[in-house]
């Protein structure tokens, strides 16, 4: 989408500059944070992510933590149903490619995450959604970016500067901390990492790499050299 979106912006902003619209405001598109895999996308801190939660509303909060204990996709975890629930994992679907095709994946949960899926998924069809919204509706996009921007709204109206989250934040800024903790923090290899969240290992080393290298020399440095066996 955010590529479809630069080709129109470069012939829309083209229009301008030849004088064949009135307002160059209006023609303006803006960038689609909410479900991109971008190198742009915006890192909350634990503490952020743990004031924005704070501050949603109690159904928002909900499908906020979900993303933060996944690190899915907000797509996938809003078409997640509560038969997808399997014990310890979720399963989760996502259309990827050029010719999109369904690829699904099992995303193993640790305890907080097996509470809260217990917790969404209780008394439901195993068709019916896991996440929904405060009118009981399954998540769209324009749904919960707008719970993230009140969300954001409410927290920094009271925060101090350093607490504020930044205005760009997004429901997938949940997905890419997430990613990033598992490299950097817990020195999860990429493979794992790629397993539990969906992108492929090259997006990991186009997007992530910077965290990777700290964790790698550490594996490194681990191997000892065996003594070669001295001969009788």
């Amino acid at each position: 989408m955010n590529r479809l979106s630069r080709a129109v912006s470069a012939g829309l902003n083209r229009a301008v500059r030849l004088g064949h619209v009135g307002n160059p405001v209006a023609w303006r598109i803006e960038a689609l944070p909410d479900d991109d895999e971008s190198e742009t996308a915006v890192f909350l801190s634990p503490a952020q992510r743990t004031a924005l939660i704070a501050a949603a509303a109690p159904q928002a909060a909900a499908f906020l933590r979900g993303l933060e204990l996944t690190g899915a996709r907000p797509s996938e975890l809003a078409a997640a149903t509560a038969g997808e629930v399997d014990g310890e994992r979720l399963r989760l679907t996502h259309r990827k490619g050029r010719r999109p095709r369904l690829r699904s994946r099992y995303v193993l949960l640790d305890e907080s995450g097996i509470a809260l899926c217990k917790a969404q998924s209780k008394d439901k069809s195993p068709a019916a959604s896991l996440s929904v919204s405060a009118k009981g509706e399954p998540w769209r996009r324009d749904m919960w970016a707008a719970e993230v921007r009140r969300a954001i709204t409410a927290h920094n109206r009271t925060a101090h500067r350093h607490a504020r989250i930044p205005a760009k934040a997004s429901a997938y800024s949940f997905r890419h901390a997430r990613i990033s903790e598992l490299l950097q923090v817990y020195g999860v290899d990429p493979l794992t990492v790629a397993a539990q969240t969906g992108p492929s290992l090259r997006m990991i080393e186009r997007s992530y790499y910077k965290f990777i290298p700290s964790a790698m020399r550490e594996k490194l440095s681990r191997p000892k050299a065996t003594p070669a066996r001295q001969r009788a």
